[in-house]
């Protein structure tokens, strides 16, 4: 007689989720591990050409700016979003320059209103060019067709997920039905990325100043920097779960799971 193995501790298919899963966490620590790595040579290039030598003189400028240091950055982000200028190396400089929580909180109030003047201005003042940029996009065409359905929940979800163009999206959402209370709501899914970008470049300013800090408390930071990546890759993969849920099939953005 045949026994079934059925119940008898984790099957197959389960074991391969959770090696797959552990597999990509060890490959976040590995990458954070060479940021860190990498962050002395970096400081040093900063002030050569390209965009690191132009970041770290902004970011130097701004941090002597004192007290106003704050609002001038906020602007600064501000434009970048409505520019249409990749924020990710400018989110990075702010946990550098601010420290994890200020720089959280400063980038987070930037990209905020960015999004939110990018939406009113695709909504009243550049319609005509926003549908020009956005039609025959099919991703966007089957986001628009299901926020008409559930706008803030679809809003929300596509902000988690880091498929979808964060700044052509702004101004692409000023198209839809949906009201501008529940646009601002939905868009506060920006935050988790945002948490780890900064904690990313929190940690590898303080590497590349050279700052004093116990075994502990780099053991505290890395740990944390690892849980962090893990709790943005658990958030994205229930997003786009959702999101396959609520657009159809052949709307669905590349996946990156290989």
């Amino acid at each position: 007689m045949k026994h079934s193995n059925k119940g008898l501790g984790p099957s197959p298919s389960y074991r391969s989720k959770l090696a797959k899963l552990l597999t990509k966490l060890m490959s976040f620590a590995f990458i954070g591990m060479i940021l860190l790595a990498a962050a002395p040579a970096m400081a040093q290039d900063g002030g050569g050409g390209g965009i690191q030598g132009a970041l770290q003189n902004a970011l130097n400028w701004i941090d002597g700016l004192g007290p106003i240091a704050p609002i001038v950055f906020v602007i600064m982000y501000i434009i970048i979003t409505v520019s249409f200028l990749p924020a990710s190396v400018v989110t990075l400089g702010a946990g550098a320059v601010f420290g994890i929580v200020k720089g959280t909180i400063f980038v987070f109030i930037g990209a905020m209103l960015g999004a939110t003047v990018a939406f009113l201005i695709g909504r009243y003042l550049a319609r005509d060019w926003v549908a020009n940029k956005v039609s025959g996009n099919r991703i966007f065409k089957a986001i628009y067709d299901a926020i008409e359905k559930e706008g803030r929940k679809i809003i929300f979800l596509v902000r988690l997920s880091p498929a979808f163009p964060f700044n052509l999206l702004n101004y692409g959402l000023g198209l839809t039905n949906v009201s501008l209370v529940d646009y601002v709501l939905g868009t506060v899914g920006i935050l988790p990325g945002t948490i780890l970008y900064v904690y990313l470049g929190g940690v590898v300013g303080s590497a590349a100043a050279g700052q004093e800090r116990t075994p502990a408390e780099w053991a505290f930071l890395i740990v944390g920097l690892v849980a962090t990546f893990a709790v943005v890759f658990i958030v994205t993969k229930v997003a786009r779960k959702s999101l396959q849920e609520s657009l159809p099939e052949n709307a669905q953005p590349a996946s990156s799971e290989s």
